[in-house]
């Protein structure tokens, strides 16, 4: 296919949310079968277009209107307004065991919901192997799947979504419930549809797993786009305006009891107890640069301080493409170099003797965390650029070199 898969041309949905329903008959005479109910619109005015062939992500908070959105696109709701037209055959795996039977077996559920995304029972019949064998259930597929673990639903879901060799297929999160393997499976699935010229539309709050697999994401705010691009650049502005809102909602408040916002770095979160108060990139002779050469030896230095003692601080740098892709993402604890205790003031260096990165224009990230690494004290997001021009090895492709040398035989 050639063109757009996908036409979003000023979609709208709206839902009542009901404050009081007629609980009786007499309620309903009373009220003159009124309910009290107010409108919400979950989708205003939507407008982009999905091309044929790349995989689109969908993200925003929960609420924000993305699983609307793909049932819309799976025809399952009907808009209020505007209009999705899809070109070719669409298959979709919204909800968790959707279309399934609890009562059923794993192989009559394969062919009702087969069944129910088009496929004939001749059809069904032929690929059945297949769609097992991929969910890898062949030991419970006769067992009622009201006894499936929450991973089982899922492969086997998915499995028959896949196999009704869809033009579009809609992903809706369900993929963070399996396991390693089957979400490896899963990637080589879609790596195969998308040499096979198929659209994938997929809603997740994995962002790692939305820059590496999108070509395309579009960011959904209250209903509305906000924004649609590369995934690095909308990802990028997404998590940062999420930190900047947790910042907001913890305002500080005065003493006279009234509430001042403080001023939000967008590219800045943490609880505060550690900061990194600055941080630069040192040459072979100590001097703070911008510029350095692939191959050069080269030093990051963290400045921070701690208000107060910080046990097992745990100190990171990320580096990141200009266009927003993780190069790389050193931290102390996978150094196994902890300190059990940090307080006042210091600084933390990493020392690269070859720095392999090929020529082009990088961002650094530096944080402190808590030893879990889950807990922000301070984090800043690619707050120092700095670019690498060409050194030795002498390469062009990629982000970094191996650092490798070739032999040949004959």
């Amino acid at each position: 296919m050639s063109g757009a898969a996908v036409e979003v041309q000023g979609l709208s949905k709206r839902f009542r949310i009901y404050h009081e329903r007629n609980q009786s008959l007499k309620a309903a005479v009373m009220r003159r079968g009124r309910a009290s109910y107010e409108e919400f619109w979950a989708l205003r005015d939507v407008s982009f277009d999905i091309p044929s062939g790349v995989t689109f992500g969908l993200i925003g908070e929960n609420g924000s209107g993305k699983s609307t959105l793909l049932k819309c696109i799976a025809k399952i709701l009907t808009p209020d307004a505007g209009r999705v037209v899809t070109h070719g055959k669409v298959a979709a795996l919204l909800e968790l065991g959707s279309g399934f039977h609890p009562e059923l077996s794993g192989r009559e559920n394969v062919f009702l919901n087969g069944s129910i995304l088009g496929l004939s029972k001749a059809e069904i019949t032929r690929r059945f192997d297949d769609i097992v064998g991929f969910a890898g259930l062949e030991r419970f597929i006769d067992t009622p799947v009201k006894n499936y673990s929450s991973g089982m639903y899922v492969r086997l879901g998915f499995s028959v979504a896949i196999n009704v060799d869809p033009d579009i297929l809609l992903v809706d999160e369900v993929l963070a419930v399996g396991d390693e393997s089957f979400q490896r499976r899963c990637a080589e699935k879609f790596s195969d549809f998308r040499r096979a010229g198929k659209t994938i539309v997929l809603v997740s709050h994995a962002m790692g797993q939305l820059r590496n697999m999108c070509d395309q994401v579009a960011w959904l705010e209250h209903g509305t786009v906000k924004d649609v691009g590369s995934p690095g650049n909308v990802v990028d502005e997404y998590v940062g305006e999420s930190h900047a809102e947790q910042q907001r909602e913890s305002v500080a408040v005065t003493e006279g009891g009234a509430e001042a916002e403080p001023e939000v770095d967008r590219n800045r979160w943490g609880s505060g107890e550690a900061r990194v108060e600055r941080f630069e990139l040192l040459d072979a002779a100590g001097a703070v640069t911008t510029s350095v050469r692939t191959g050069d030896p080269v030093t990051v230095r963290l400045h921070w301080t701690a208000a107060e003692p910080i046990e097992k601080p745990v100190f990171g740098i990320a580096v990141h493409s200009i266009e927003g892709t993780e190069v790389s993402g050193p931290n102390t604890r996978d150094a196994d170099l902890v300190p059990d205790k940090i307080d006042g003031t210091g600084t933390v260096d990493l020392h690269v003797p070859r720095l392999l990165l090929l020529p082009g224009t990088y961002d650094l990230s530096a944080a402190i965390y808590d030893f879990t690494r889950q807990h922000p004290y301070d984090h800043r997001h690619r707050a120092l650029r700095f670019d690498v021009e060409a050194g030795t090895p002498r390469e062009e492709h990629g982000f970094t070199s191996l650092g490798g040398s070739w032999s040949i035989e004959q």
